[in-house]
């Protein structure tokens, strides 16, 4: 998006990648439908945030969701809104946008350079880059950071662009893994004959640590290690924070969100003769597979065979999480580069000249469509200062 913007300006821009090619990440995002952006009303998409939409509400209402679908429908691709406000390309092709991208940047005259880690600049600001034909270097006028954090670093965002800036006196928050799944104790026959099973659907309900009560029905996924999903990447802000204060969190299944207490119960009661608890909770609620052997994962027989104490735990069955997944497999990072660090241009005050975008400033978001829409709106921010800072110093110079 930077170079997009500094490349229509009539800037001359060079673009730089660890990796063979450009936008894996973006690649990687793409596998579920290319999810670009959200439709909800601004106030409550910038409310996704939580705490940092202050910090971001300057480039999101500079370059917020629909700005994003313009630029995207000039690429050549059509937006659609699916049934939850999601916004995706028409033909959900990840794969052709970004090969549009890069046209029109070779088209523009970008200078492209792959296979070029960025390890940092000396006392004259020159880049360092470390390449197979041994360590350049390179001067500019003006540079964009934008390593992204440390999740699926396979994708080139390894995280090790942050002792750099630490050495350099940059205040960059710890990273921590968010959209992430969770740690539960299942027994082996649960992981052996459940893991990869969706549960569908559930309302998922707790208390964060400011005593708040979330609730939300959706689906999600038990793994080997526990569970992760949609459902689950919504609220994994609020479930890490708890478990780093606390150790654990228990979070609360509805797995009869359409039913209340007194219809299970009723239900539940009627005479079951010679069938297995299993055989009728399956005739009585429709409960088998996953949503079965849930209950006997966690309930006592005694509950089970109690359809009043059954209906209750059915209404909210406690999972107790243990802890998050690693960094590595999370679909993004909390933490970064700290806002107090940079301009209302995001620029580094210790380093003028040097603008930080995307995934490596310290903010998060749930998936939805909101950490792309954060990442485009913050290289545009990143552009448009670039372009205010070198007429400045442009103007500047003249006098001199």
């Amino acid at each position: 998006m930077a170079a997009d913007v500094l490349s229509q300006a009539g800037l001359s821009v060079s673009m730089f990648d660890s990796m063979p090619s450009a936008g894996r990440k973006f690649l990687i995002a793409s596998k579920g439908g290319l999810n670009l952006t959200h439709s909800l009303p601004f106030d409550q998409f910038l409310a996704m945030y939580r705490e940092k939409a202050s910090d971001l509400q300057p480039f999101l209402e500079k370059f917020g969701p629909e700005d994003l679908r313009s630029w995207i429908s000039e690429l050549g691709f059509q937006t659609f809104e699916g049934s939850s406000g999601k916004i995706f390309p028409e033909d959900m092709n990840g794969g052709a946008i970004l090969h549009a991208i890069m046209e029109r940047l070779k088209y523009r005259a970008v200078d492209m350079h792959f296979v070029h880690k960025w390890i940092g600049w000396d006392e004259e600001n020159i880049q360092i880059f470390e390449t197979n034909a041994g360590i350049i270097s390179h001067s500019f006028d003006a540079v964009v950071f934008s390593f992204g954090g440390a999740s699926w670093p396979q994708s080139g965002s390894d995280g090790s662009w942050i002792p750099i800036f630490v050495s350099k006196g940059i205040n960059v928050k710890t990273l921590k893994p968010a959209n992430c799944g969770f740690e539960v104790v299942w027994s082996e026959y649960f992981k052996d004959h459940f893991a990869g099973f969706p549960i569908k659907p559930v309302e998922l309900s707790f208390e964060d640590l400011n005593g708040q009560t979330h609730r939300q029905k959706g689906e999600f996924i038990a793994t080997k290690y526990g569970i992760e999903g949609n459902l689950i990447y919504t609220f994994s802000s609020f479930l890490r924070d708890a478990i780093e204060k606390n150790g654990q969190i228990t979070i609360q299944l509805d797995l009869a969100p359409d039913l209340n207490e007194e219809q299970l119960i009723s239900r539940m009661s009627q005479k079951r003769g010679t069938r297995s608890i299993s055989s009728h909770l399956q005739k009585s609620i429709g409960f088998r597979g996953i949503r079965l052997n849930l209950l006997f994962e966690v309930l006592d027989k005694s509950i089970i065979n109690d359809p009043d104490q059954l209906a209750k735990s059915i209404k909210s069955l406690p999972i107790t999480l243990h802890s998050a997944r690693p960094l590595e497999e999370a679909i993004s990072t909390a933490g970064g580069v700290d806002f107090s660090e940079l301009d209302k241009n995001l620029m580094l005050r210790k380093y003028p000249g040097f603008f930080c975008a995307g995934e490596m400033l310290d903010w998060e978001a749930p998936t939805g469509g909101f950490l792309l829409t954060a990442c485009f709106s913050t290289g545009f921010a990143t552009a448009h200062g670039i372009i205010q800072f070198l007429n400045t110093k442009y103007y500047e110079d003249s006098l001199n």
